[in-house]
């Protein structure tokens, strides 16, 4: 479903947090001719999800095609109006492993789908990791989230909404009724390459439980492993095998400035403690670990030298490395780096404390035992993720399957669009 490959001639923007995501996004939405995919992990029934809610409605009712697919660990607990409404102005909406409630608790909580995407009219994407919830704006308060999208015009749209086209495929092919996913003539016509927009190089990567386990993972070193001069990764949740920390104290010992920007202040205090777990790993061969203080970290994106970046949904962490459906977004451009660069540092500059060896200070020899013990689970963690059950849980539509979400979107005729 994914074959991975530079594609050139793409324009890029940055886009921070909320305040500059979500105005772009609803307006495409307004704009779109057609159609549009959603992907979210989260959506949440607040200003936000209203806002995007209003968006989707208002763009179905004037006859464009819109598929929007949750996740069922992730957004739980829409209500049936929010979700009926979408309903019967024709939106698809699909729920990702809506899972069962036991004694209400959720059975859904491995293999989420925790990619954030949106593709309008096959011509404009964003690929990131900002959720449509109002804890990706400032106004929400010191939880606000601190992230990153990014907005893309050009050849490698293409290749994203293939993508987002075979996962609505494959998670529905189980169903009776639903292949006409791939054979509507207006998806055939959407295939033909676009025009260059502009001068980046781009790669959709993506990870999945069957064929393209380790991808993401696997690039991060390569570009870490190919660094001369510097390497700022900033994520939110980072606990990554040994393989990825190896690379990173490599690249240090071999003079590379290597810059990590973590959780100071984190949504989850187990975040935090996972992180400083490999502090004195990282210190010690030469690695700089800023924590950001301001507020919560949320971001999912790197930079390698003067071109290398990624910017999508893939945190460090087991989850994202070993369990989750993510999509990074990979990029080859000068110009994205500098303005990415300038991003982390400004971050470096005024809101993060450095992690130091004054403030670490000598291992005590429980810590000595707990880094022994840490450094054989990071050897072997995601070789015992993996055994997990590979179920690939499917897309059911809203309510099927799920105590949460009652709705039942109406599924066209066998013979519509065709």
């Amino acid at each position: 479903m994914n074959n991975a490959r530079w594609t050139a001639g793409n324009e890029l923007e940055l886009l921070e947090n909320g305040e500059e995501f979500f105005p772009r996004v609803f307006e495409a939405i307004a704009q779109a001719e057609q159609e549009v995919v959603v992907e979210t992990f989260i959506l949440f029934e607040d200003k936000v999800g209203l806002a995007l809610n209003e968006a989707l409605l208002t763009a179905a009712k004037r006859g464009v095609q819109i598929d929007l697919t949750i996740d069922g660990f992730g957004s739980p607990d829409l209500s049936e109006e929010y979700i009926g409404a979408l309903c019967r102005a024709g939106v698809r909406v699909h729920v990702f492993d809506p899972g069962l409630r036991i004694f209400k608790w959720r059975t859904n909580m491995l293999r989420r789908m925790h990619r954030k995407i949106v593709v309008v009219d096959a011509k404009l994407a964003f690929v990131g990791g900002i959720n449509y919830s109002a804890d990706h704006l400032l106004d929400f308060g010191p939880q606000g989230k601190q992230d990153y999208a990014v907005q893309i015009r050009g050849p490698v749209v293409g290749d994203i909404h293939r993508f987002v086209h075979g996962a609505l495929a494959d998670g529905l092919r189980h169903q009776q009724g639903k292949r006409w996913f791939r054979h509507r003539p207006l998806m055939r016509k959407r295939a033909k390459a676009l025009p260059p927009a502009g001068d980046a190089q781009c790669m959709l990567v993506t990870r999945d439980n069957t064929r393209h386990t380790n991808d993401i993972e696997r690039y991060y070193r390569l570009a870490i492993r190919s660094a001369r001069e510097h390497v700022t990764i900033a994520n939110a949740y980072f606990f990554p095998g040994y393989r990825l920390i190896r690379e990173l104290r490599r690249a240090a010992q071999r003079g590379v400035e290597v810059r990590l920007i973590l959780q100071g202040e984190p949504d989850m205090p187990i975040v935090k403690i996972a992180a400083q777990m490999l502090y004195h790993h990282l210190v010690r061969a030469g690695v700089k670990v800023y924590e950001y203080c301001e507020r919560p970290l949320h971001g999912k994106v790197a930079l390698v030298d003067d071109r290398w970046a990624t910017v999508g949904s893939s945190n460090l962490d087991p989850l994202s490395l070993a369990l989750n459906l993510e999509a990074n977004v990979l990029i080859h451009d000068r110009a994205f780096n500098q303005t990415l660069r300038a991003k982390m540092d400004h971050l470096v500059d005024h809101a993060c404390k450095q992690i130091d060896r004054e403030s670490i200070g000598e291992p005590t020899r429980l810590q000595l035992l707990r880094s022994y013990f840490v450094f054989h689970l990071l050897r072997r963690y995601p070789a015992w993720l993996g055994g997990l059950p590979r179920h690939v849980p499917q897309l059911v539509p809203a309510g099927a399957g799920a105590d949460t979400l009652t709705p039942m979107c109406p599924t066209p005729p066998q013979g519509a669009a065709q």
